[in-house]
């Protein structure tokens, strides 16, 4: 017999919308699997941040207020930006603006210039880099996804197509990473067939390609005061070139952890000091320090995790490294670890520093954790898939 409290309990399924929960189901997973490859603060005449721009998983580029998210204190719905909590109980954010960018992942965003005259710049997997203009993305009537995809880049570039055997056609190669040098009009790109291309802003055409590298680029910075540029590569290696020639003036090879040679040993992240004298290679699980006038090797790191990314605190002269785990670790130069501190991404890609201290995690999950110059969570949310 069949028990008719349980079937009251069940409740009444005249009304289920099947399709309804399916479509719910499949939005939470794309909520929870996107990625941020990279975070950048826009620039601001404010003393502290205002706004972050990230480069996401499905292609986009989108910019979210600060100020927006940091407002808990608000009942749901009501903060500008926050119309949600997932199921893990983060906040998920509304962007003030939403570029699609790139067909594919876009790996890297960096402004060209400053102020509001700068071009907000992004490459990706499509082989592209495109720049909109910065004071047309914050235009009031900007502000809305759809109106932010309609939103025409004033910048272009794609990377050749290379030719095979028999006339046939490579893919075109993705782009994972960019650099700038206003004051030269160039703009670097780490290609995906293990070159680099140095772009001139004005005529939209290819100046150099710095060929030498024996697989893809991951990384790349402008050694602007030198007239160089140093990449980071799959092969294991970082390179510094001379932009005048093309040609390749020293190889680098970073520490690896010799106990982890199950490990990726690809140079994944660099970065520079701003003097230009001291370089940051993350190699797999270790980070090595590099005093470049001398070219030695000052010290090596070893984490528990492979190193992502890497960036200089001029402010308290110290590197911030994150990788494959949910922590953002501060070093001296010397290799000694000054801080740790838990963060939101479980696996972090990304990190930014703003001149007033305040710092920027992001990645898995597409969750982005904004940290205080002393350490506490000003806010963490998770962005809204295009």
């Amino acid at each position: 017999m069949v028990n008719q409290n349980s079937v009251g309990m069940r409740g009444d399924a005249t009304n289920w919308d099947e399709d309804s929960y399916r479509n719910s189901i499949l939005q939470e997973r794309e909520i929870q699997s996107g990625t941020i490859f990279r975070t950048v603060f826009a620039p601001s005449s404010k003393p502290n941040p205002d706004t972050i721009v990230v480069a996401s998983s499905d292609g986009s580029v989108a910019s979210y207020s600060i100020s927006s998210c940091i407002s808990p204190a608000l009942p749901l719905g009501l903060g500008k930006n926050l119309i949600q909590k997932d199921l893990a109980g983060l906040l998920v954010a509304e962007p003030d603006c939403c570029l699609q960018g790139h067909d594919g992942p876009a790996y890297d965003v960096q402004f060209y210039g400053s102020g509001e005259d700068s071009l907000l710049l992004s490459c990706g997997d499509d082989g592209r880099i495109r720049g909109w203009r910065w004071k047309d993305v914050t235009k009031s009537d900007a502000h809305n996804p759809a109106r932010g995809n309609q939103m025409k880049p004033v910048l272009d570039l794609m990377n050749p197509q290379h030719k095979g055997p028999w006339g046939s056609l490579h893919p075109i190669p993705e782009n994972n990473a960019i650099a700038v040098d206003t004051q030269g009009g160039s703009i670097f790109a780490a290609a995906g067939d293990s070159c680099a291309y140095c772009w001139d802003v004005e005529k939209c055409k290819i100046k150099l390609i710095f060929k030498g590298h024996s697989d893809y680029l991951h990384c790349i910075v402008a050694r602007n005061s030198s007239n160089q540029i140093i990449t980071g590569s799959e092969d294991g290696t970082a390179r510094i070139w001379d932009c005048r020639s093309g040609k390749c003036t020293k190889v680098i090879v970073p520490e690896k952890d010799e106990n982890s040679r199950d490990l990726m040993s690809c140079v994944g992240c660099i970065a520079l000091d701003a003097s230009e004298s001291w370089l940051a290679c993350g190699r797999g699980r270790s980070l090595s320090i590099w005093n470049l006038p001398s070219c030695e090797q000052i010290s090596s790191i070893f984490t528990h995790a492979p190193i992502q990314d890497v960036i200089y605190d001029e402010n308290q002269l110290s590197i911030l490294a994150v990788g494959a785990e949910p922590l953002l670790r501060r070093f001296d130069i010397n290799g000694m670890m000054l801080s740790q501190i838990q963060c939101a991404p479980q696996s972090v890609f990304s990190v930014s520093l703003h001149p007033s201290g305040v710092a920027a995690v992001a990645g898995y999950g597409g969750v982005v954790d904004v940290i205080s110059q002393f350490g506490s969570h000003l806010c963490t949310f998770r962005r809204v898939p295009v």
